[in-house]
Parts: C-alpha cells; structure tokens; sequence
C-alpha cells in the first residue's frame, strides 16, 4: 500500500523557511511586495487570488491585489505592469489566468521586468532555469514538485522519469528540472503528450510518473509500475450531485486505485497545489533580496 504525500505539510515548512527570511529583511528595513493582477471575474481565479492574498499577509508580504474589470484593455494592463515594475515596494509581480480571450497573455508576461517575473514564465527566466542558474526564478509548481520528491527523499538521480503533458507552465520546466546535475536531477526522461502512442506502455516503464495534462483520472491502475512514486498536478471538476457545490475536485491520478500499487502518491487536492503557493512567496522573498542586495 503507498504512502500519501501531504504537500500541506511540506508547504508549511516552506513558508516557515519563508517566515524566517521575511523576518531577516524587515530587520533590514526591506519587506517583500507582492503584486497580483486579475482581470474578470472567474471564480477560480478569485479564489486562487484570494489564496495567495491571505498567504502573503500571513508571511509578512505587502500585498498588492488589482482586480480590473473584464472590460480592461491590453494597453490599460500593460500600464500597471509597467508601474509595478517602476514600484520598489514590488519585488514580485503575477498576472493571473486565464485572462479575457481578447487579451495577450504573453505580452504582458515580457512586459514584466525578469527579476520581478516571480511565476517564472518570462524568457529570460525560462532560460536561467533551463541551464541550471542557481539564482534562476523557477516556475512554482515544478519548483514545488521537486521539493516534495526532496521531503520523501526520492532521488531522481538515474532513475526513469515519465511526465505527462508538455505545458510551460508545468511539463517543460520541470523536465528542464530534472535534467540538471544533482540528487534531484539527472533524471532520464520521457515527456509524453496527445500524440504519444500507447500512453500506458510509456508510464509503465516510470519510476516516477507525473502527470499535468488536466483530465480526470487519466492514469489508471494498469498503466503504473509497482513501487513507483505518481505525482498529480492535474485539477478536475467532475460532477456530484453529493457536493454542495454540485462538483469536485479531482486529479489526472485514479487515485484509490494506484495507491495500493505506488510507493507514493499526491493527493488532489493537499498535494502540489499548496506547493505552488508556497513556491510563489518563496519566489517573491528571493526576487526580494536579489533587488536589495540582501
């Protein structure tokens, strides 16, 4: 029977680690600034929103939350990244998706100044992470992956790593991750996607399978090797008429059926999804004292 990994557990030690640098600055005279941008009024955009305002808080962070109305337009946007770019009180700036259909993401992510891109999505960062920099800001949910295969002491080292789904957000940093020299990387690897052939006979051949593509209980029983360690970055809503809601939340792991099989596996949800909060304001304190100095 596999073990579940509590990333809620492993989040709280990162935001103590967190706590503890927030507290070195301010005795500098430097408290980290936040800035999160939302446009419209998506509510799983405001809910995350809403996370990462209260976690900010609680660390210490000033917190800056804009939330502009689906009405906005591209160049009213990129004139608050640029005066949050101008704002030395911000050491780390976010703009929340999804955005309208008629706005340009990728715009707005180069209109943020590389040392306050604390998602890690600029390309210059994207570039810094790719050649193992050490001081690279790295995209928060690999980030958090890593660090959860770090708590359980599951090296990467030599061992045959699958991932499902080729995102920037999540596939391709963390394969970038885990190539790198080290513990936790050299990593061989296979990255998978909708146009791999016989999925199944790619992840059972996984020492560590991860899956980020976002469909509901895409990897079942059979398609996991025994003993290996499943790690779900997948968020699903799937109907219940059970829930008050009417829905709930699911990952890309079938997850009472591969659990008797894996040696480890996340939970969805209490698994990556407090690692990348956590990940984000351990962001925002390094982008911090890499601006000061400190």
């Amino acid at each position: 029977m596999g073990q579940p990994i509590d990333g809620r557990a492993v989040a709280q030690k990162v935001n103590a680690e967190t706590s503890l640098q927030v507290e070195r600055l301010k005795v500098n005279g430097v408290v980290p600034g936040l800035a999160v941008i939302m446009v419209g009024d998506d509510p799983a955009s405001f809910s995350y929103v809403l996370a990462k305002e209260k976690k900010a808080q609680e660390l210490g962070f000033k917190s800056f939350i804009y939330r502009m109305p689906p009405t906005t337009t591209q160049q009213e946007l990129l004139e608050l990244v640029r005066s949050c770019n101008e704002n030395a009180e911000i050491h780390g700036i976010l703009v929340q998706s999804p955005l309208p259909v008629a706005l340009n993401e990728h715009e707005l992510v180069m209109a943020i100044v590389p040392e306050k891109d604390v998602d890690g999505f600029h390309p210059i960062n994207v570039g810094l992470c790719a050649l193992g920099a050490p001081h690279a800001l790295r995209p928060c949910t690999p980030a958090g992956i890593v660090r959860l295969l770090q708590e359980c002491k599951v090296s990467t080292r030599g061992k045959r790593v699958v991932i499902i789904g080729r995102s920037r957000i999540v596939g391709l940093p963390l394969a970038h991750l885990l190539l790198q020299r080290g513990e936790f990387g050299d990593a061989t690897l296979t990255v998978c996607h909708s146009r791999t052939p016989d999925l199944g006979s790619e992840t059972r051949r996984a020492e560590i399978l991860i899956s980020a593509v976002g469909q509901a209980h895409l990897v079942k029983a059979d398609m996991v090797r025994p003993g290996a360690v499943v790690i779900d970055v997948g968020v699903n809503r799937v109907e219940d008429a059970t829930k008050p809601r009417g829905y709930r939340i699911v990952g890309d792991i079938d997850y009472d059926a591969v659990l008797p099989v894996a040696s480890f596996v996340t939970p969805v949800p209490g698994g990556v999804g407090p690692m990348t909060i956590a990940m984000l304001m351990a962001n925002t304190v390094q982008a911090c004292r890499t601006q000061t100095g400190l």
